[in-house]
């Protein structure tokens, strides 16, 4: 990617359920670009006028490409930037694609304590949270990382268990799972690279002011 020093602010910005809400919240703050869609066939898109890129990019990619400074900031949620464990600054938790991690298991197969599933497997698209969830409480399992429809796991006999995001939990319901235990919550978390953080602290500053009184603003009309 070309290097345009301190003249540019690149930003990264996740695929799926977190794109439409983190465009509107940076149009809100003057930071857009013509052709900035998440199905663009561009997957860095310019707006010169304002000094800014913004790279459209896999959820569980954008810690990485902040991290490593080929974004000087992006938008990501907790469960994912927990997952990744990637080195990065979080500066603001922006309040919305809001969710909790959770384990969950077959209704019909529950068990009496937590402690009862020690040593059985649980499918999850997160296995470092999971298990450090479950080494905090003393439990030892065995982990299988799925990256599609976690609820398959049990149902075909995969796993015992899951460890999986939930929103309003209705995907559970439909394939007869209930929630065991609590995980953490998560919500949208706006990042930056270390060095690009000191490097371009004024405009990033500014922006983070900006997204405050914008969510001010947005908590205010509602």
């Amino acid at each position: 990617m070309k290097n345009d020093g301190l003249d540019y602010l690149t930003i990264a910005l996740p695929k799926g359920k977190l794109f439409p809400l983190s465009t509107a919240l940076l149009a809100r703050v003057g930071l857009s670009a013509e052709g900035l869609e998440e199905k663009s066939r561009k997957l860095v898109i310019a707006n010169d006028a304002a000094k800014v890129k913004f790279i459209i990019s896999k959820t569980a990619d954008v810690p990485t490409y902040v991290e490593y400074g080929a974004a000087d900031i992006g938008i990501i949620g907790k469960d994912v930037l927990a997952e990744s464990g990637q080195d990065v600054y979080e500066l603001l938790d922006l309040g919305f694609g809001r969710c909790h991690l959770m384990m969950a298991v077959p209704r019909d197969k529950r068990r009496e304590k937590l402690s009862d599933y020690a040593h059985t497997r649980v499918a999850t698209k997160f296995p470092h949270i999971a298990e450090k969830f479950f080494n905090s409480q003393g439990i030892q399992m065995e982990y299988i990382k799925l990256n599609g429809s976690i609820e398959l796991g049990p149902i075909v006999g995969l796993s015992e268990s899951i460890v999986d995001i939930v929103e309003t939990g209705t995907t559970l319901r439909e394939n007869n799972l209930e929630e065991i235990a609590h995980i953490m919550d998560a919500t949208a978390r706006l990042i930056a690279n270390r060095v690009s953080f000191r490097l371009k602290f004024d405009r990033i500053h500014r922006l983070v002011t900006a997204i405050q009184a914008a969510l001010r603003e947005g908590k205010e009309e509602s």
